[in-house]
């Protein structure tokens, strides 16, 4: 299970985007969803997709990793796309069953939905690939250090943020050490059928929550002995530097993120 875990890995594979400034992806990132969530047309969503494909191109990572960190929402998609085709009532009429007609319209905006939340998780996956957790956490304080101000703690959101990476493949161990539990004992979930293995998953929940209750109240015994204080004064063991193509970087998300909008707006 934790072999397919792609969220929160990182791949390094020495291309450019790797040398990046963590503060420079997270701001692109941001435009990248503005501009997702604006595409409304096939052409623009066209135009995203060469956008995207052309940088995760240069991350020099095999698309297929991008495809399986997209899979896991494969079901949110259909989703997705069967309330597009229920709820739209525009274009032609394609198929009639009973009171409920299915309208080429529906279709067209339930595939570009469903396309725009593929793109969307698959492209933002560059973030984690090519990013350490460690400059990841960096970049996050970095970005959120001017709401200090507004006093929003920009140490303690990354410290959350860094603790729930790290217990995801945590809690999937524990999960599959009681799923292989319960196998030995003749309960095995693969040989079920899908009404029991929902009632076995339930029963699962309260171990492995039990277990996670326990191993954060370990870990926050262990930062406590090692004398760690929140909002302390700490310095960084790597800084962050921004160079030029930090800049390029984030002004080619902003052109497309502009590109989208007046698209849209235009049309």
């Amino acid at each position: 299970m934790r072999g397919k875990l792609l969220i929160g890995r990182s791949i390094d594979t020495g291309s450019w985007v790797h040398g990046l400034d963590p503060r420079a992806k997270l701001t692109a990132m941001v435009l990248y969803l503005i501009a997702i969530v604006a595409v409304g047309s096939w052409p623009a969503l066209g135009v995203a997709a060469v956008f995207s494909l052309t940088y995760m191109t240069a991350t020099k990572i095999p698309l297929k990793y991008y495809v399986k960190a997209a899979k896991p929402l494969w079901v949110l998609m259909v989703f997705i796309f069967a309330v597009q085709c229920f709820t739209v009532t525009e274009g032609t009429a394609l198929w009639q069953i009973g009171s409920w007609t299915l309208y080429s319209g529906g279709v067209s905006l339930g595939l570009i939905s469903a396309s725009r939340m593929a793109l969307l998780v698959s492209f933002t996956a560059i973030l984690t690939f090519t990013t350490t957790p460690g400059l990841l956490n960096q970049g996050m304080a970095g970005v959120l250090k001017p709401f200090e101000a507004i006093g929003l703690s920009a140490q303690r959101l990354t410290l959350m943020m860094s603790i729930a990476l790290r217990f995801i493949p945590t809690i999937l161990d524990e999960s599959q050490k009681i799923v292989k539990a319960q196998a030995a004992r003749g309960a095995d979930l693969r040989e079920l059928p899908w009404k029991e293995k929902g009632k076995m998953l339930v029963s699962l929940l309260v171990p492995v929550t039990v277990g996670a209750f326990r191993r954060a109240e370990e870990l926050v015994l262990s930062m406590e002995s090692r004398g760690y204080r929140i909002g302390a004064p700490r310095s960084e063991y790597h800084l962050l530097v921004w160079k030029r193509r930090d800049t390029w970087f984030i002004l080619s998300f902003a052109i497309l993120a502009a590109s989208v909008l007046t698209y849209r707006i235009l049309m």
